[in-house]
């Protein structure tokens, strides 16, 4: 699995941090930060759900 965070689209409405601090964080204007592009398999439900929940659509989970 590889995660993508698209700051271009980002809203910084920070769901994905919170729902996966592991995985996402925010920069100081509040956008996405992906701290492991590819997460260990414990941690891929976590990275599907924060893709889910993003408004809008800035994050992108790519099977491998």
């Amino acid at each position: 699995m590889r995660v993508i965070g698209d700051r271009s689209v980002c809203v910084g409405a920070g769901l994905c941090a919170l729902s996966a601090p592991e995985l996402f964080d925010q920069d100081d204007d509040g956008l996405v930060t992906v701290l492991t592009p590819h997460p260990e398999t414990r941690a891929h439900r976590a990275a599907r759900q924060a893709a889910d929940l993003c408004p809008s659509g800035a994050l992108r989970v790519i099977e491998e």
